[in-house]
This record gives C-alpha cells, sequence and structure tokens, in this order.
C-alpha cells in the first residue's frame, strides 16, 4: 500500500500503514511485493480482529522462474474500526497499533512463529 499515490493522502490509518511497511528493510519490501494490504473498516462476523492474512506463506509458494503460477497474492487486512478503538483518540498510539498489526500480519506471511 502507497499511501502518497492514494488521493486520501491525510488520512492518518493510512500513514501509519505506509509509515509501517515503509520502515522495513529493502529485502523484505522486496519479498512483499506480492502481498496486497486492504483497510476494512471492521472484521468478518464481526470477529474480534485487529487484522487477518489470507494466502500462502511464502516459502510454501516455491521458487525458480515458474513458482506461484496462477497464484493469487496473499492478502493482509488491517481493521480500522478496532484499532481506531483501541487507540481512543491518541495518534502515536495509532500509529503503534497499526505498525504492530502490520508486522503481526507479515509474520504470518514469513510464517514466523
Amino acid at each position: 500500500m502507497d499511501a502518497r499515490s492514494d488521493p486520501d493522502l491525510d488520512d492518518p490509518f493510512e500513514e501509519a500503514i505506509d509509515d509501517a511497511l515503509g520502515s522495513l528493510p529493502a529485502e523484505f519490501r522486496r519479498a512483499i511485493s506480492n502481498v496486497a494490504f486492504i483497510v476494512e473498516d471492521e472484521p468478518p462476523g464481526g470477529l474480534p480482529l485487529l487484522g487477518l492474512y489470507s494466502g500462502v506463506p511464502l516459502h510454501r509458494r516455491g521458487w525458480g522462474p515458474f513458482s506461484g503460477s496462477g497464484m493469487l497474492p496473499a492478502k493482509v487486512s488491517i481493521f480500522r474500526g478496532p484499532i481506531t478503538r483501541l487507540a481512543a483518540g491518541d495518534a502515536d498510539r495509532l500509529r503503534r497499533e497499526v505498525r504492530n498489526v502490520v508486522l503481526h500480519e507479515l509474520a504470518h506471511y514469513f510464517e514466523v512463529k
């Protein structure tokens, strides 16, 4: 996600996601080029989630020129409502919570336990 190219440039939530992703080392940013980051208002079915990873972890995607052929990109959903409520109007806490959620969901992609 690149909030700088988004027309909603001044959205602190989107900026926090962009900052979290931008803080990653270059080799990690390259590795997540096939991960879609989606902001959703609320988690599905009222589940108590801040974020959700959907997809095949990186090491299971295989290697080589035809690895992952036809495979959908991984998806990270970040839920605005629960994170915003958790931050309770504190802009610094919002940024920290968003960063924690982004990193947590990316750990599923890298399958860090």
